[in-house]
């Protein structure tokens, strides 16, 4: 039986970083982040040009033009949800099955808004990252093009971080290093992967 764990956090949190961690344990990871990439310049390419027009560059969504199209629109950030969403789980769900005819034992979807968007039901066990806030506000505000304003908005569209751990069967603290996140990283491995049958 394949066991499917949801990897979530908040922004900044280091969840990228902890996915790369369960890869480099032999986990397989589907990353949602990098499945919006390949749609945007795959299925979900006609689709948004459709609904956004000029969004679309050479068969690809140029994500700054995606961006003006959306930003502080809630009817049009909904639209372009509607669209993503169920080409990133159909994604997902592929993964999933290959994983499952393989007999692979774990694989890991990274889902950054799995509470926003009642992804529950789809995993079997949650992992959420976490940092302390200020490590969090800092390692986001030293991103590319970061605001406040950005920021304030992006943290008001996702569960508090505080709720997440309370609905997680596994935390990783990645305010304590690189060392002790991989170490919780092994640990929640050991603890999904099934024990040994000891011989009779």
């Amino acid at each position: 039986m394949t066991v499917i764990l949801g990897l979530t956090g908040s922004i900044g949190m280091g969840k990228s970083t902890t996915g790369r961690m369960f890869v480099e344990e032999g986990v397989p990871v589907h990353d949602s982040d990098a499945a919006v990439h390949r749609l945007y310049a795959g299925a979900a390419a006609p689709l948004i040009e459709a609904r956004f027009p000029g969004t679309v560059v050479d068969g690809a969504v140029d994500r700054e033009r995606l961006a003006r199209a959306v930003l502080g629109k809630p009817e049009a950030f909904k639209a372009l949800e509607e669209i993503i969403h169920p080409l990133v789980r159909q994604d997902a769900d592929a993964f999933v099955a290959e994983n499952r005819q393989k007999g692979t034992p774990i694989v890991v979807l990274d889902i950054p808004l799995l509470f926003e968007t009642g992804g529950e039901d789809r995993v079997d066990r949650i992992v959420v990252v976490t940092a302390p806030a200020e490590e969090q506000r800092s390692r986001v505000l030293s991103r590319p093009g970061m605001t406040e304003e950005k920021f304030a908005a992006i943290l008001a569209r996702q569960v508090p971080d505080a709720e997440k751990r309370a609905l997680a069967d596994f935390i990783i603290d990645t305010g304590n290093g690189m060392e002790a996140a991989r170490d919780a990283v092994k640990s929640v491995i050991a603890a999904l992967s099934p024990a040994e049958t000891p011989s009779p």
